[in-house]
């Protein structure tokens, strides 16, 4: 036959739509036109293809061959769609036996031997193919990942010789292997920080709600210590978390996929990250920072150092779990549902004031202004991690509780948010905060009373309730009491700093 068509999948963020490789050849000056907006890696796919077709012992047609890429206005890239193409082109010169080629999608790019490799978001291809009802071939290189979904329609080659001598029912192709993947243990133990109980506690909350945290203190106290060991806090995640993270993971750097399995993200980018870097971007947008971090931490050191527009753009991502990014070629959506931890110092020279610290208040509060009250009212949780009180450290250390122990009680925390509304407090919607952070009258006028002498806005008195339910969800309280409110409270050391420069200036 002249004319073939052959399945495959692009790559566009998570998503992995359907792409139909059409190939005609015909009579006329030989010569292969490629349609269907491809990038230019795409166009250079003639070439790879040609070799690996002429180096794998079958003919490379003399003819005027035309390759279109449906549906022509999505845009394409990358050497994905090297392996459907040479399939189609052997199909459409009747070098292959074409009769099973629409059960079964290809996803691969070709060495000019003819030797299959692998591309990025292969876990993406395979999991749409299946739900259509395809089974799917890819390169060995992408074995790994494509065996964390199951991979019972997956079919793993080397060679595109491999893969024709497959479709003619000649030699049977292999299975990607199945062994389980062991869950990594964490290494970082709450116990090995020494005294900070109230950020210990604070850390406890943040876990079991999935609250964003902020550390205000001076260098050295443990801040960064202290947040590194929030991970061995939470669950694992579960089967369908970890396929969306492993998803993500997958277009950016395959071969940590399967080491990273249900081990959940921990992301700690630089100051100096770029916009582009921290949130996703390029003409058809690859993910950023915050999409890395999906069902796993986000932790920024130094928070005043960041450039103000780069944080600033995670207020939305923050609120909604997800970042659309709208480029020319291509509108795409991650998702960014992440706990932001993160830790700053109390001045430009690192100390409060009186204490080893030459700033004056206006000059402190232009350090603190870089940080705008809007993403600030994004914190659930912000607290002060003084220095050690004199004669701890030459004290015998004693071991606190260990990670594991508290995670059992993050964990119940978990089943019981779940259990009442099926989502974590953190996500609590304003309908269902109403329902489940119900106050009594002399709670309420008090909380707002309290909320007046603060300055704080209505998102913090929000951000306030779900912390207070959080902390009752450890206690195992149905009700939310006073002393609970006033725990809650605490957390709010930006606010308490902020009010202390404004009256040292007045």
């Amino acid at each position: 036959m002249s004319l073939s068509i052959v399945f495959t999948r692009a790559a566009l963020g998570v998503s992995a739509p359907l792409i139909t490789v059409e190939v005609h050849i015909s009579n006329g000056l030989p010569g292969l036109t490629m349609v269907g907006l491809p990038e230019t890696t795409v166009k250079e796919a003639r070439d790879r293809v040609r070799s690996a077709i002429i180096n794998s012992g079958y003919i490379f047609p003399a003819k005027k061959i035309t390759i279109n890429l449906a549906p022509a206005d999505l845009p394409k890239e990358g050497g994905r769609y090297d392996l459907p193409i040479a399939i189609a082109l052997l199909a459409a010169s009747e070098q292959l036996n074409a009769s099973q080629l629409g059960r079964y999608e290809f996803v691969g790019e070709l060495a000019l031997t003819g030797a299959l490799r692998g591309v990025p978001g292969a876990i993406s291809s395979a999991m749409e193919a299946l739900k259509t009802g395809r089974q799917i071939i890819v390169s060995h290189e992408n074995a790994a990942e494509i065996a964390l979904i199951g991979g019972e329609d997956c079919f793993i080659a080397t060679h595109l010789q491999e893969v024709c001598a497959f479709l003619e029912g000649k030699q049977a192709l292999p299975f990607p292997p199945s062994e389980d993947v062991a869950v990594p243990t964490v290494a970082q133990d709450i116990a090995d920080v020494i005294g900070q109980e109230q950020g210990k506690r604070a850390l406890e909350i943040t876990a079991a709600g999935g609250h964003n945290l902020l550390f205000i203190g001076p260098p050295g106290t443990g801040k960064t210590m202290l947040a590194s060991r929030l991970n061995g806090l939470l669950p694992p995640l579960s089967n369908q978390e970890a396929l969306e993270s492993a998803a993500i993971v997958s277009l950016v750097n395959a071969s940590n996929v399967r080491q990273q399995w249900r081990c959940r993200p921990f992301r700690s980018p630089h100051h100096s990250a770029s916009l582009t870097a921290m949130v996703g971007g390029g003409s058809i947008p690859a993910p950023g920072e915050i999409s890395l971090a999906h069902n796993g931490i986000l932790f920024l050191d130094e928070l005043p150092e960041f450039e103000r527009r780069v944080l600033d753009a995670l207020r939305e991502p923050i609120e909604s779990g997800k970042i659309h990014i709208s480029r020319t070629r291509a509108k795409i959506t991650y998702p960014a549902r992440f706990q932001l931890i993160a830790a700053m110092n109390p001045s430009p020279t690192g100390h409060y004031q009186g204490n080893h610290n030459r700033c004056s208040p206006e000059q402190t509060l232009r350090y603190l202004g870089r940080l705008s009250g809007p993403f600030l009212d994004r914190f659930d949780l912000s607290l002060e991690i003084p220095l050690p009180p004199p004669g701890l450290l030459s004290q015998p250390v004693k071991r606190g509780e260990s990670s594991e122990t508290v995670r059992q009680r993050v964990m119940e925390a978990h089943e019981r948010q779940y259990a009442r509304q099926n989502t974590l407090n953190a996500h609590l919607e304003s309908s269902a905060l109403r329902e489940h952070c119900r106050l009594s009258d002399d709670d309420a006028f008090w909380l707002e009373q309290t909320l007046s002498q603060l300055g704080l806005s209505i998102r913090a008195w929000q951000r306030l309730l779900k912390v207070a339910r959080t902390i009752a969800d450890i206690e195992h309280c149905d009700r939310l009491e006073r002393q609970h409110l006033q725990e809650a409270l605490s957390y709010r050391g930006i606010d308490r700093l902020l009010i202390h420069l404004q009256k040292m200036m007045t």
